[in-house]
């Protein structure tokens, strides 16, 4: 029997891209065709792009030179897929072009240019019910929708993925299940707007396991909180009905976790950005989640830098830092995007000044991090082991999302194995990790 032809592939972005590398990875196992670690092996390679902000897309392009000098036959996807003329202008010799979520588009490509050798055989084609995943084996990111129907300034994600769309609420945990089944033990719910599931679809009532269920952000919590695993929310949007969520929240099902991306805190800058909840009282919502929910962690993104920021701005965003005490902390020097319509405004901050800012507010924030780490020293709590380095494990709290939080270690626990879930006590902590000892 002739082998099936093998493909490469090489995944770019945020955890959204992923799960669409993922599902195309999937349908061409289910297909038959053999995936290739290594340029050499493979028939050809399909590179998933990102094309959020300018850094992203050099990263993509220097991605798809890299593939076409190693293995010659590439087929380009993803978010900067939109831009098919800059991806030819520069790499005139990819096989195919297409945007996001298009599956069909490269299967279709893969099909005409490394097409199958041999008939696909499903019992020996075999592919895991829970289907290929990029993540350890112990976690997986689970997209609830697609696209955005926000516009804001800043960003073009609309324009590549489209306004949202829900998933059937039976059809996402159908997934959540597979996936749990399969030995997952932390679920990361991801989106564009996760508080937003179910707009699209005016909420309306889907089935699971054959009982009623409203497709919403509420309901979508409450039943993923059921299936006995870790559940984090990502890229939450305060919007007040999310208070309705945080009594569901406990250190074993849905956790006391949100990522709100802020972005900013002067109400001049939010407005010019177009935030959507911008109207919102946001510090006075941290409190009330805080009041209602002692153990949550909170995680947020902002820009330093955006068009028309003053120092006074800056102040402003400093000073909500030191009031609202987030647990967890990322930021970004305001970089303009094509086709953006914040490239309009007018008031450029200058790229020294950016740098500036950034670090005073890294400065700031780590302050702020390493002090209420340190507050855990002495505490007890349940870790999800990640991996293990020579004698030292590298795990995760509930107040830890894999790749963008901090970490436990934990020395002379080596006889643990990722996935493990441990009790441990917190023993030390620095501005980003805490240390900690096995409890019997």
């Amino acid at each position: 029997m002739k082998a099936a032809p093998k493909i490469g592939f090489v995944s770019l972005g945020c955890p959204k891209a992923l799960v669409d590398s993922e599902r195309i990875l999937t349908q061409l196992r289910v297909e038959g065709y053999a995936i290739s670690p290594t340029y050499e092996d493979a028939a050809l390679v399909v590179v998933n792009t990102c094309g959020f902000i300018d850094s992203a897309k050099q990263e993509s392009l220097d991605a798809i030179g890299e593939a076409l000098a190693e293995n010659g036959k590439v087929i380009v996807t993803g978010c900067m897929g939109v831009d098919e003329n800059n991806i030819r202008e520069l790499h005139p010799s990819v096989l195919s072009v297409s945007g996001p979520q298009q599956y069909e588009a490269v299967l279709s490509a893969v099909h005409a240019h490394a097409p199958m050798t041999r008939e696909h055989d499903p019992l020996t084609d075999l592919v895991p019910p829970q289907g290929i995943k990029l993540t350890p084996r112990h976690y997986a990111y689970l997209k609830i929708s697609e696209g955005c129907n926000h516009t804001c300034s800043f960003c073009i994600i609309p324009s590549m993925r489209g306004p949202l769309v829900s998933r059937p609420i039976g059809e996402v945990m159908d997934e959540a299940e597979r996936l749990v089944a399969a030995g997952v033990r932390e679920l990361l719910v991801i989106s564009q707007d996760t508080s937003a599931y179910g707009l699209d679809l005016r909420y309306r009532t889907g089935f699971w396991q054959g009982k009623p269920l409203k497709t919403s952000f509420q309901a979508l919590s409450a039943a993923l909180a059921e299936l006995g695993v870790w559940v984090r929310m990502h890229y939450v949007y305060p919007y007040p009905h999310v208070d309705e969520v945080l009594p569901l929240m406990s250190e074993n099902g849905l956790l006391p976790y949100l990522d709100v991306p802020f972005q900013h805190a002067s109400p001049r800058i939010l407005k010019a950005m177009r935030r959507p909840a911008a109207a919102e009282k946001t510090l006075e919502r941290v409190q009330a989640w805080r009041r209602a929910q002692p153990d949550i962690t909170l995680r947020s993104t902002f820009i330093v830098g955006f068009p028309g920021e003053t120092d006074d701005d800056f102040e402003a965003l400093l000073d909500f830092l030191h009031e609202a005490q987030l647990d967890r902390v990322g930021c970004f020097q305001y970089s303009a995007v094509a086709g953006a319509a914040a490239n309009q405004l007018a008031g450029a901050v200058p790229d020294d000044v950016k740098l500036e800012r950034w670090e005073r507010f890294m400065e700031t924030q780590a302050e702020i991090s390493a002090a209420r780490l340190a507050q855990k020293i002495g505490r007890e709590m349940t870790v999800l082991v990640d991996s293990i380095e020579d004698e030292l494990v590298l795990a995760r709290s509930s107040a830890d999302a894999p790749e963008i939080d901090g970490q436990v270690r934990i020395d002379g626990a080596a006889h643990l194995s990722p996935g493990d879930m441990v009790r441990v006590r917190i023993i030390d902590s620095d501005d980003y990790d805490l240390d900690a000892e096995l409890l019997d």
